[in-house]
């Protein structure tokens, strides 16, 4: 698993559950890769109304989610920084 943190610290995109690192890497990669297309977020809402967002790769599978948000405006902020911060440094937590 991994998330993406944003330059102050807070996490704004959680990654599934990985069974390897190199998965996970690849994983990253394709944070990177995809994260500059628009039409790869899924805007979503919660059963309990709540907006948020995954990230999806080419093949539509989800590279990871966002928190939930109270309003479009937050997930949209939340969007654009995963947009900004995708190609943040790694920091390898294992």
């Amino acid at each position: 698993m991994f998330n993406l943190k944003a330059a102050n610290g807070q996490i704004i995109l959680t990654s599934e559950l990985y069974e390897s690192k190199k998965a996970a890497e690849n994983g990253i990669s394709s944070v990177k890769k995809n994260a500059g297309n628009d039409a790869r977020f899924e805007r979503k809402v919660s059963k309990k109304g709540q907006p948020y967002f995954s990230l999806n790769a080419a093949n539509g599978q989800s590279i990871g989610k966002s928190e939930m948000y109270s309003g479009n405006a937050g997930m949209e902020n939340g969007i654009a920084s995963v947009k900004k911060n995708a190609d943040a440094r790694v920091e390898d937590n294992t």
